[in-house]
């Protein structure tokens, strides 16, 4: 698996104190204090879910994001430079932002702020210029945001210390095996959203160069050959984008200062 590293971005949910009865001196149960009943309450207050995006449509006037957020709450998609488009979520929590076209793919922050409370969204959005999106989460695999209802691989993730974590779309609940330069690394099932996920070179580092990934799973095979090579330094900020025959390759700096590479697969 690739290293954890700490997630600055990551709001951390609170937890709710159970409120449970306690014997009176009669021996009788009483329900919940008054200060037990308003400290839950002050702590529901304080929790504000995180927004997410759940659609991305490519057009000619650029790409679009919709997705989802506590009703009522100011959506706010930043870059790493601070600049920010912002959006309502409505009545229902849905919300759209619609992004300029760009010849570069982008990574954002996300967030959401109502009233005096504020919550973040884990990992990173990445966009293509062509509507490619997913949720880039450092020491994890990549989730991809656009539709695509073609079972396969997604994404593969690595970094220098050898982790590799490979990211697959199935039916739900289906069967995946997951094959590395032609042994079998892995099987399990899907979720039930059909995302399938592991982490591979926990106990021996997948070496730099060329190798091949191959799932299979219930009526669906896929296979790509990908360069493993470590990520130059990043120096005109904190992303790197470029066309590889496996798909488009990010190199990006992960909250915690290191660079993880991923890879969208076509």
């Amino acid at each position: 698996m690739i290293p954890a590293k700490p997630h600055l971005i990551l709001l951390a949910a609170l937890s709710l104190a159970a409120c449970g009865g306690k014997p009176s001196a009669t021996g009788q149960t009483q329900g919940p204090t008054q200060a037990q009943g308003e400290d839950a309450s002050a702590q529901e207050q304080a929790y504000l879910s995180p927004p997410r995006v759940e659609a991305v449509r490519a057009g000619p006037g650029g790409v679009t994001l919709w997705g989802s957020a506590p009703a009522g709450g100011r959506v706010r998609l930043a870059t790493p430079a601070g600049a920010a488009l912002f959006a309502n979520a409505d009545a229902n929590g849905a919300w759209a932002i619609a992004l300029p076209p760009a010849a570069q793919a982008r990574i954002f922050g996300l967030s959401v702020s109502l009233r005096d409370r504020k919550a973040q969204a884990e990992g990173y959005v990445l966009v293509t210029p062509t509507g490619q999106a997913a949720l880039l989460r450092a020491g994890a695999g990549t989730l991809r945001i656009d539709r695509d209802p073609r079972p396969g691989l997604r994404a593969i993730d690595f970094d220098r210390g050898g982790g590799l974590e490979v990211s697959v779309r199935a039916a739900p609940a289906a069967t995946v095996i997951v094959r590395l330069d032609g042994h079998q690394a892995a099987e399990g099932r899907a979720d039930a959203q059909g995302r399938y996920g592991i982490s591979l070179g926990a106990t021996t580092p997948i070496r730099p160069g060329v190798h091949q990934v191959q799932v299979f799973g219930d009526g669906f095979s896929d296979q790509a050959t990908v360069q493993l090579s470590p990520a130059a330094p990043l120096a005109e900020g904190p992303m790197r984008s470029q066309l590889t025959p496996a798909g488009l390759r990010v190199d990006w700096m992960t909250p915690g200062g290191g660079v993880q590479s991923t890879l969208l697969i076509h």
